[in-house]
Formats: structure tokens, sequence, C-alpha cells
């Protein structure tokens, strides 16, 4: 094990909910939530002052409407999360080549490896500075954890939250971990939590010295041995520079069960044609095509077709898709589908005849032959103003959407440096004058014009 603090542990603080706040003032110290705003939606992130009520990540979205009746209720901007991500992740890779994303606003980074720090002192000094320079280029705030191991800089980073640091000095793991409750070392969840409790094991100091044997058979040869050495402080996993993704996926749940096999068929090539559109921007391809569905009585299917080489051609992935499909009995309704491509590959195989199924060669569609419907599409569920995003306003300048409902959308009108609340307009849903834009930069490059204050 490493024997100086030099693992840095970065998770962004309420990341989510945080840009939201960030780019409205009105929400500033308000009680947000993000997620899905169906009735089978589930909070993504919710703001500290919406934990206070009790409301936290993966809990249904009504549940959270109860316990938080005043919050703001958002949708996701992801375009929005992963441009800060990027800006965040460039700022780790000035530290070290070797950083390791674990997801937009989490990472390891291995300061030995960047020769930014030797010794506790200088790690502490890195680690100030990527908070400050996170903060001046993003206004957000994350917080950090330093250790000699990466259990240790994720357990330091948890600390320190929100908008703080915490290093661990090499030598004082044992005494820190030791009173700390099993649920804080990886892998310890509620099930196990509760096997160990009733074996009147409680703390992390009483899993060391229940020993190993004995934790073998409570919990089994692996997990047993694992748990041991994590409440020795002992963790040799080294950062990873580069987590190579095994598949490109998109899925939907729908608020009410869809019946109709048409309309299925309809949403099943849709989804086949967004995860087009993300394997390219990675600049990807793939071979096996997925698709899975989950239906009324939430049981899950999942049908994959492996084709001749890889592929990012929308029409080859739509027709895969199709037949997967007409091997899935949908009677009775399905709540959630999804497409994917696994097998991945950097480059396309050019083969018009890469579906494993037998028959003629597809015809590449042109690229806006292909766009040109799904824009359509795209635009029709825009114009349905979810809540949050930004729309701009011919008279009024830019501004979010604060609801919709029985023909009208309701705007406030503010921009992410606007000094003060901005002032909220009610409109048709049709107005001409009203359009949804992108985003406008958490910290913008020049003074914030007034726009709506």
């Amino acid at each position: 094990m490493r024997n100086a603090p030099t693992i840095l542990h970065l998770d962004m603080d309420a990341f989510y909910a945080s840009v939201e706040q960030a780019s409205k003032p009105s929400l500033r110290g308000k009680a947000v939530v993000v997620g899905g705003l169906g009735p089978r939606g589930v909070v993504a992130t919710a703001s500290y002052e919406a934990r206070v009520f009790g409301v936290h990540s993966a809990m249904p979205m009504a549940q959270a409407r109860r316990l938080a009746p005043n919050a703001a209720y958002l949708v996701p901007r992801f375009a929005l999360y992963r441009s800060i991500s990027e800006q965040v992740m460039a700022l780790l890779h000035e530290l070290s080549p070797l950083v390791e994303p674990l997801s937009l606003d989490e990472a390891f980074v291995d300061l030995e490896a960047g020769e930014v720090a030797r010794d506790a002192g200088s790690a502490r000094l890195v680690g100030e500075k990527l908070r400050a320079d996170i903060r001046g280029a993003t206004g957000l705030s994350g917080s950090v954890g330093l250790a000699a191991s990466k259990m240790l800089a994720k357990i330091a980073s948890e600390q320190a939250k929100p908008d703080g640091l915490v290093l661990i000095e090499p030598g004082t793991e044992r005494a820190m971990l030791g009173p700390m409750t099993v649920r804080t070392l990886p892998g310890v969840g509620p099930a196990t939590g509760d096997h160990l409790r009733r074996a009147g094991i409680t703390t992390v100091g009483e899993i060391a010295e229940a020993g190993e044997d004995e934790l073998v058979r409570l919990l089994g040869k692996a997990h047993g041995h694992a748990l041991h050495a994590m409440a020795l402080a002992h963790d040799d996993r080294p950062v990873v520079a580069e987590r190579e993704a095994k598949s490109v996926s998109v899925e939907d749940t729908y608020d009410v069960d869809i019946h109709d096999r048409t309309r299925v068929g309809t949403e099943v090539q849709r989804l086949a044609d967004r995860c087009v559109r993300r394997l390219r921007a990675a600049g990807l391809s793939g071979r096996t095509i997925v698709l899975k569905v989950r239906r009324y009585d939430f049981s899950t299917l999942t049908r994959s077709e492996t084709l001749r080489g890889p592929t990012d051609d929308p029409a080859v992935v739509r027709e895969a898709a199709a037949r997967l499909l007409d091997s899935v009995d949908t009677t009775g309704g399905v709540r959630l589908l999804g497409v994917g491509v696994s097998g991945l590959a950097d480059y396309t195989q050019e083969d018009l005849f890469a579906q494993a199924a037998a028959g003629d060669a597809v015809e590449p569609a042109a690229e806006e032959d292909v766009a040109e419907p799904v824009a359509e599409a795209v635009a029709a569920v825009e114009r349905r103003w979810p809540a949050g995003h930004d729309v701009r306003h011919a008279g009024y300048g830019h501004g979010w959407v604060q609801g919709s409902g029985v023909g009208r959308v309701t705007v406030r009108f503010e921009t992410p440096g606007s000094a003060v609340p901005g002032r909220v307009r009610t409109f048709r849903v049709d107005d001409p004058e009203l359009e949804p834009v992108d985003p406008l930069p958490l910290v913008p490059s020049t003074p914030a014009d007034g726009v709506g204050v």
C-alpha cells in the first residue's frame, strides 16, 4: 500500500442540482430535485436543501414530492452536465495522466503519477488548488478526499462533503476507520450490514477484531476475505486511466404502459436512432444489437443479435432492433424499452451485408434522411416545455421553464449572471416568439447583460 496520501478522490457536490442552482439565481439556497417527473420517475439528484426533508437519489419522485412539496422539480439537462463534467475532468488531467472517471461527477486521480504530490503537505495544496480551479471554471463546489488508497480517499471525500477537503494521514487509517459503521466500507449494503449486526459486529473495528476466518464463515470466502482486508485499511487497487466502455445504450420508462404493438415498434425505432447518435458522438461502432423490454408485470426480457461486422449505420441498427422485437411478446403492455450496441470498436466495417440474418443489402440512408424524422420527433417533445429547460423569448430574452399545463407555459427570465431572481411570465405553449435554446455557460466570459433582471 502506498505510504503517502497520493490518491485523490473528487466528488462534485449534489452535481445536477448544483448545476441547476448555479444557472438559476431564483433557486439558490432552495430545495431542488432533479429527475424524471412522471408517475414512475425517480430522483437523480437532490440539493442539500432538499435532503433536509429526507429526499435522496433513487427515491421514487412521488415520494419526494410528499416529503418536499415546495421544492423545485426539474427535468435533467444531460448535455449541460456532460459539458461541465468535461471541464472538470480537464482540470484533473492537468494534475496527472492517471485519471479514473467513475461518473460525470466523480473520479480518482493518482497524484504520484503526475509528480505533483510527494507528502501530505504538497497533496493538501494540490487538493485546495483543484477545488479553487473548479469553482473558478464552473462556479461549482467539489469535495476532495486524499489518502494512500482509493478506498480511503473515497471515504475521506464523503467526510468532506459538502464543499470541503479531508486528508487521511498515513499511519492513522486504522484508528480513523475503527469507530465507523460497517456501512462505511464498500460492498456493505443493508443486507450485509444486518447480517453482521446479528453477529454483534457494527463497526469497522469490530470487523478487524472478528478475524478473517469468522468473516469467511459469516459471508463466504470472497466477501469475507475482502471485507477483512478493507477493515485493516488494505487496498492496493491502482488508478486505471481508461475505463473502456463495453456498450452504448438508451432506454425510456413510460408513465403509462404501452399496449399498441405499432407504438412499441415506433418507440424501438426512435430509441435505435438515439443510440446510434450516441454511438457516433463517441466515435464508436458495434457488432451486437441489444433490445431490452420490461413488461407490465416488471418481468424484463433481453434479446440480442450479433452482426458480421461493427456498424454505426442507423438503418442496420433499426432493422436488427425490429427483428429482435418480433421475438418478444408485448401482450399486456410495456413499461420500459431500451436499445443498446455492444462489442464496440473504434471503426466501422464497410459491409452493407452486416446483418446477421440473410437477405438483401440495405441501402445506407443519407444522414439527412435519417436525422429529419428524428429531429421532428425531438422538436415535438421539446414543445412540451420540460421543467427547468432553457428558452428564449423574442421580447424578454433568456429564461427557463418553471412549469406548463392546460395550454400555458410559465417562464422565469434570468441567466446565471443575473444579480437577482428574474421575473415570471406566462405564455401560450404555441407562442411563436418562445423557443427552446441551449443553456448558457455557468461562468460567462463577459459580464452579465442584465437580461431578465
